[in-house]
């Protein structure tokens, strides 16, 4: 029998914040199982070996009858424990009707104000029954993709440009990337990921059209297990508030 982590969330930055707390739950009990709701999440774990599998659910969630429907989906994966992190009296019933045994979920009054990283780090000390759970860790990438990379664009220093994010009042703006890509051009020689995403063509456009100098990819045509070593064989991230910015801190 397993142990499962549910993290409610849509985003992929989102998701990886809680990276941290899935890799020590796995050193103690074995990889686990990961469902969620964000669909590039697999992609993005694929090197991963302490995750067992993800599961992407894009329904079951949301409804009053959804409690039955996800339960018998929760009963397949034969858990012995699953840690939700996200306060749903809805997702702990599915739960409990699954027979899961051992269910370890934030409080449901708590909803309100939820501090994602605080929540989540004492959960997972809950469950462990550890002090100081790390919020931080490792993002693992096949050796080879990184390297291969790296050696593409070899003596080069290589940043980020995390210009994308999940909504326009967390982007700083694309001139301003422009600007500050022009202003860095003068100074030493340096080699520019541009990252967006697919939906944001507009943005990588935008900073491409104000450059002087040709030293950059955009990599809004990359899938997510393709575009992930470039993000891991950089040397930093200048950008918002988004998954390349879990990544690489990572």
């Amino acid at each position: 029998m397993k142990t499962g982590i549910y993290l409610s969330y849509v985003g992929l930055g989102a998701n990886l914040m809680h990276l941290s707390y899935c890799h020590q739950i796995a050193k103690k009990n074995g990889p686990v199982i990961i469902i969620t709701l964000c669909k590039n999440l697999e992609a993005a774990l694929s090197d991963d070996p302490l995750i067992d599998k993800v599961f992407y659910i894009d329904q079951y969630h949301k409804k009053l009858i959804d409690i039955f429907n996800l339960a018998n989906v929760l009963k397949k994966f034969d858990l012995k424990n699953l840690l939700i992190f996200y306060p749903s009296i809805r997702l702990y019933l599915s739960a409990k009707l699954a027979g899961i045994k051992n269910i370890k979920i934030y409080n449901f009054f708590k909803k309100k104000n939820l501090h994602l990283v605080k929540a989540a780090k004492k959960l997972t000390e809950d469950f462990l029954r550890i002090n100081n759970c790390p919020t931080e860790t490792h993002f693992f990438v096949n050796k080879d993709k990184s390297n291969k990379i790296k050696q593409e664009y070899k003596n080069k220093f290589k940043i980020v440009i995390g210009a994308g994010s999940s909504g326009p009042t967390n982007r700083w703006g694309a001139k301003n990337f422009s600007k500050l890509i022009n202003q860095l051009n003068k100074s030493d020689d340096y080699f520019f990921f541009l990252l967006c995403g697919p939906n944001e063509r507009q943005i990588e456009n935008e900073i491409i059209s104000n450059l002087d100098k040709e030293n950059f990819i955009p990599l809004s045509d990359k899938n997510i297990e393709n575009l992930i070593p470039y993000l891991c064989a950089s040397d930093m991230y200048v950008g918002n508030d988004s998954f390349g910015s879990h990544i690489t801190s990572q």
